[in-house]
């Protein structure tokens, strides 16, 4: 299928797996039908999986299934589970791309185990030496990418500079009539502020930024964030999940304090009628599942970790972020953008 986007999805990743994610294929195909240039391989238990497929009207002319037999646990350790996973649903779904049966990769699975197998089975492009996960965070204007969020803990200034080159890729790729802004994350925006790599980066970036690839806006605070003056945001890993795990709390306790304080008596009950409009707009705002799909990038095959407890509709909009990723092309843009690090 290489006249169509192929997108291997591992069945069984995640919880309440397969119906989830199968509910959430037939949504993105009930969504985009009408373009035909898409094609899904299903990787899983057979028999389960044609039971969720039985349930929707998807032309088999869309998917292909492969019976594999075993699936990776949230409990197994990375090394524990390359021993155990070649005939696992994650490990061929990676596979496919290696083989060059797909052009992307997506789990709701394990993470630290789809990051080790994607490691091991796409390798890292060249000049590239750590992989980030990068994730989409809604802000007052749409939308910023954020990375890294967790897969390397420290990060040195020439990590940071690729992690820019490829998260200002990332958003071409998604967002193609636009240069993205790219903003350091740091605990002031004066230049002397940040420690030693930091401050090399800044100086590198400005550089770098003539090339074209984005614009570069210096420093930027962690409670500026959310205003969308950035549309890519850099940091070590992590900083990035420290940042990642609090804006998540902080969106669950403004939800349910607002959720407790309208429920209070029967004058606050009878306040939503009015104000019903409202709430439901900031609701959509921030429903996490909107922004779901992390993506590993650095690597010679684009991954994609949907978060494992998110429902169809979370998956289905990372099934969506995918099938973006490789219609804009992301890969020759990282990898067009990454020459430009040599040439400055």
């Amino acid at each position: 299928m290489k006249d169509k986007i192929t997108i291997a999805i591992d069945a069984m990743g995640g919880e309440n797996s397969p119906l989830k994610n199968i509910e959430g294929l037939n949504l993105f195909y009930k969504a985009n039908k009408s373009r035909n240039d898409f094609f899904f391989n299903l990787y899983g238990k057979e028999e389960l999986i044609k039971k969720e497929l039985e349930k929707y009207k998807i032309p088999n002319s869309f998917y292909k299934i492969f019976d594999t037999s075993s699936v990776v646990s949230d409990e197994e350790t990375p090394l524990t589970a390359i021993k155990n996973s070649k005939n696992s649903s994650m490990w061929n779904s990676i596979n496919a791309q290696h083989t060059d049966n797909a052009n992307i990769s997506l789990s709701a699975g394990n993470t630290g185990v789809l990051f080790v197998i994607s490691k091991m089975l796409l390798k890292t492009i060249e000049g590239v030496s750590k992989p980030a996960l990068a994730g989409l965070w809604p802000n007052k204007k749409g939308a910023s990418i954020v990375l890294d969020l967790g897969a390397n803990i420290e990060c040195d200034e020439k990590n940071l500079i690729d992690f820019s080159e490829m998260g200002s890729a990332l958003f071409k790729s998604l967002y193609q009539n636009e240069t993205p802004t790219v903003s350091l994350l740091n605990i002031g925006s004066e230049e002397i502020k940040g420690t030693e790599d930091i401050k090399k980066a800044y100086s590198k970036l400005k550089d770098i930024s003539k090339h074209g690839d984005f614009i570069f806006k210096g420093y930027i605070e962690g409670n500026k964030i959310f205003d969308g003056d950035s549309n890519v945001i850099i940091t070590d890993g992590f900083t990035g999940n420290v940042a990642l795990k609090t804006a998540e709390g902080t969106a669950k306790f403004l939800t349910d304090t607002l959720k407790s304080t309208l429920s209070e008596n029967l004058f606050t009950k009878f306040s939503l009628i009015f104000s019903y409009l409202s709430l439901k707009k900031f609701k959509s705002k921030l429903d996490p599942r909107k922004y779901n799909g992390a993506i590993f990038l650095g690597l010679k095959g684009p991954v994609v970790k949907s978060h494992g407890s998110i429902d169809s509709v979370g998956f289905y909009h990372s099934i969506d972020l995918c099938y973006r990723i490789i219609k804009g092309n992301l890969m020759e843009k990282i990898k067009e953008n990454l020459k430009h690090i040599n040439e400055s």
